[in-house]
């Protein structure tokens, strides 16, 4: 159970000149849980400050600021990093402790990791269950901060890069931090349940990052809707309101947790089975329409006539087709929304373009028996996030390549992952 430290504001000749912020506050440690969608379990905790004076309820955000002010900011932190640990010690769980760092104890002449080890030991908790968490692109001293991580390392701490992905953040300091984890600010999971972009953007940003070696937590869950964009983006924890609330650290609170997250997995296990099942039957029609328009094709059939039931689909916007060399062989049959696209564009007429070293040609020369997908991109016609689904067929003009350009993000709000191939 989490203590409460008081202290009260002292004016005797002697007291120290860097007590005053922590003598006159009041500091209560709480802990958030960390959980494991793939272990289904709780693996660590946040640790976090309440802060009251006289009874009034301060904002941790105003008393750094104060301390800041002040220069007592080094003092502050190191006080609550040692209460912090005080209050977890009495639980000996096997789990990460996560504690927040400030960039300015980082770098400041009087910050002691060993100390803060010489605490981990006598609380009997070992540095290598402690994760430090570092803003790092808060700090204006990147050459020390490097220096304090290589020390942190050197005594067993773990590393995490705190609200990465707003700010200064950039991959260059990440290489050289190396972090175990990686947390990312929640105004990437706040974006991406309304902008598409940002959803695609946060997916590819978890998966550089996971590739690159650190895990990946992605905080601030608060609905289920984030809940269930969090985990289609295959992150390694989890943390937020949704799954547990910054409290006293209790075997009841950890059932609690882990009950919400096997909620969420079901519930989003749910909502993905029937995505699928929608996404296949769409595929399947999709297939259905190319093949029967290649048929047309090779039966003679005119090419807008033989497109036109492919063109009214969801998200297909335009089909053209190919020599075996790879050259446009007149212009795109557009879908009739496409042709309302209102901005010039001096690429949207492409009679005769070549496409010989496109993706989407060279795989239906290499696979012609298959209806294949290409990886997205943005197409020239109208610099929009495009899909090419291409195949090969015969005709009496010899071997062709037909292709229909699709964009995914009119398709299922742009959450379906096209297979490569149909």
């Amino acid at each position: 159970m989490s203590s409460v430290v008081r202290f009260t504001r002292r004016s005797h000749a002697g007291q120290r000149p860097d007590a005053h912020i922590i003598h006159s506050h009041e500091f209560r440690s709480v802990y958030q849980p960390i959980l494991s969608p793939t272990h289904q379990k709780l693996v660590g905790y946040e640790a976090l400050v309440r802060v009251s004076r006289e009874d009034q309820v301060i904002s941790p955000v105003d008393l750094f600021a104060e301390a800041a002010r002040q220069d007592q900011t080094p003092a502050l932190d190191r006080h609550l990093l040692h209460l912090h640990l005080d209050n977890f010690a009495a639980e000996a769980k096997p789990v990460w402790l996560f504690l927040n760092i400030n960039p300015d104890t980082c770098v400041h002449p009087d910050a002691s990791l060993q100390r803060l080890a010489d605490k981990c030991h006598q609380n009997g908790i070992h540095p290598e269950k402690v994760v430090l968490e570092l803003v790092e692109t808060s700090s204006n001293n990147p050459e020390a901060l490097l220096a304090f991580i290589h020390k942190a390392r050197s005594l067993e701490f773990q590393i995490a890069i705190d609200d990465f992905g707003v700010g200064d953040s950039n991959f260059e300091r990440l290489w050289r931090i190396n972090p175990l984890i990686v947390k990312l600010d929640r105004s990437l999971l706040v974006n991406a349940e309304t902008n598409n972009r940002a959803h695609l953007l946060l997916q590819s940003l978890v998966r550089m990052i996971r590739e690159s070696g650190s895990l990946v937590l992605l905080e601030g869950i608060e609905t289920p809707a984030q809940a269930r964009i969090a985990l289609a983006t295959e992150a390694d924890l989890l943390q937020g309101f949704l799954l547990g609330q910054p409290d006293a650290i209790a075997n009841s609170a950890v059932d609690k947790s882990e009950a919400r997250l096997r909620s969420v997995l079901v519930d989003s296990g749910e909502w993905s089975l029937q995505d699928q099942q929608d996404q296949n039957g769409y595929l399947r029609l999709l297939r259905f329409e190319i093949m029967d328009a290649c048929h047309e094709l090779a039966r003679g059939q005119d090419f807008r006539q033989a497109c036109q039931r492919l063109l009214a689909l969801t998200g297909v916007s335009r089909c053209f087709l190919l020599d075996g060399s790879g050259v446009q062989q007149g212009n795109l049959a557009h879908a009739r929304r496409d042709l309302n696209r209102g901005r010039f564009n001096p690429l949207y007429h492409s009679a005769g373009a070549r496409w010989e070293h496109r993706e989407y040609f060279r795989n239906a020369l290499e696979r012609p028996q298959d209806i294949n997908c290409s990886r997205p991109y943005v197409g020239l016609p109208d610099a929009k996030r495009t899909v090419t689904l291409s195949t090969s067929l015969y005709t009496e003009a010899g071997a062709q390549v037909f292709c229909v350009d699709l964009h995914p993000d009119q398709v299922f709000s742009g959450q379906m992952a096209f297979p490569s191939t149909l």
